[in-house]
């Protein structure tokens, strides 16, 4: 079989291509160039696509690098400005992975005569029940990607392998200094890859789209306080709230986030707490759930999955009160192991 291996300059893509040779395939490795602007962290910078080709001629495999940066913008970058003027709070890395690593990339591997891709996300994809394809968690709970992944339906998993989602991170990096790679020892990206440590995410936004100051109001519609700019503002959020008038000890969180007013509404931890949370459109791996089946819900990259169940009327019914997600995150369902879909979580 011929793999085209997404090698992003990290260890993990890195082993996937070692295991895919390992597996008797035939293995070219490719990098994605996604982001035009400068980057110091992440899978976008120039000192990742050479990693990526020194892994590559390690392995003895050619390499390739696809200039992907127009349909970056228009699929991860223009909608997460958008998502910000908004007040959502978008997932930047699912849309890649939507658009990107699976959507354009896979389309090119399948022009170039490729029969599958590799990557290296920690997920494992499995033959279900019913012979189509799974979508399962990774083998390392705290570096399980399958969240992220949860718009992958059975188009896709037919044609992708995911070579390390059986392996925990410390069996990558054992595996890749055995093979003497060179990005062994490198630390995992984290973060938003095109969003520089130096200037953050207020400096990025403020470049592209007009800031307000945010008046911060209480349940009673009071004034507490101020922030320096309401588009950056996240339900959910407790941090930055100091300057905001409360009762000593008490803590207070973001519980609503209106653009148009420029106003925050704080308030206790018990104001955040909901039992159902409106989701859509959905990703289905195979097809939606049965309405009354018992699934468990995720709503963030590592949260605490948490008993639920789906309601055709587009919301998930959670089994006891959890803090409300933000709206433009992901919420996913999960039976067991497997990925069933998931979706953004819509303003309240």
């Amino acid at each position: 079989m011929r793999v085209l291996v997404a090698m992003s300059g990290g260890v993990d893509s890195s082993v996937a291509a070692a295991l895919v040779l390992e597996a008797g395939h035939e293995a070219v490795g490719a990098t994605m160039k996604l982001w035009g602007g400068s980057s110091d962290r992440g899978c976008c910078s120039v000192a990742d696509v050479d990693d990526a080709q020194r892994v590559a001629q390690q392995l003895g495999i050619s390499h390739h690098v696809f200039n992907f940066s127009e349909d970056f913008d228009r699929h991860v970058v223009d909608p997460y400005v958008a998502a910000h003027a908004d007040g959502l709070t978008p997932n930047p890395c699912v849309e890649c992975n939507r658009h990107l690593k699976f959507d354009r990339f896979l389309d090119r591997a399948v022009q170039l005569g490729f029969d599958a891709v590799a990557t290296g996300h920690h997920a494992r994809v499995a033959t279900g029940p019913d012979g189509g394809s799974a979508l399962l968690r990774g083998a390392d709970q705290a570096k399980d990607q399958s969240y992220v992944l949860h718009m992958l339906g059975q188009k896709q998993l037919k044609r992708v392998i995911l070579p390390v989602g059986a392996m925990t991170k410390a069996d990558v990096r054992a595996r890749a200094a055995e093979l003497q790679l060179r990005t062994a020892a490198k630390a995992d990206s984290q973060d938003v890859c095109f969003i520089s440590r130096a200037g953050g995410r207020e400096e990025f936004l403020r470049a592209r789209i007009p800031l307000h100051p945010a008046e911060v109001v209480d349940a009673e519609g009071r004034r507490v306080g101020t922030l320096p700019a309401v588009e950056l503002v996240t339900v959910g959020q407790r941090r930055g709230l100091a300057g905001s008038a409360h009762p000593p000890g008490e803590r207070r969180y973001v519980v609503d986030v209106d653009v148009p007013t420029a106003t925050v509404r704080v308030g206790s931890l018990d104001d955040l707490l909901v039992s159902e949370v409106p989701v859509g459109p959905m990703s289905w791996v195979a097809g939606p759930p049965y309405p009354d089946e018992g699934l468990e819900v995720q709503m963030s990259a590592h949260g605490q999955p948490e008993p639920a169940r789906w309601s055709p009327a587009g919301r998930v019914l959670v089994g006891r009160p959890v803090r409300r997600v933000a709206a433009g995150q992901s919420v996913v369902l999960y039976r067991g192991d497997a990925v069933v879909g998931g979706g953004p979580a819509l303003v309240a």
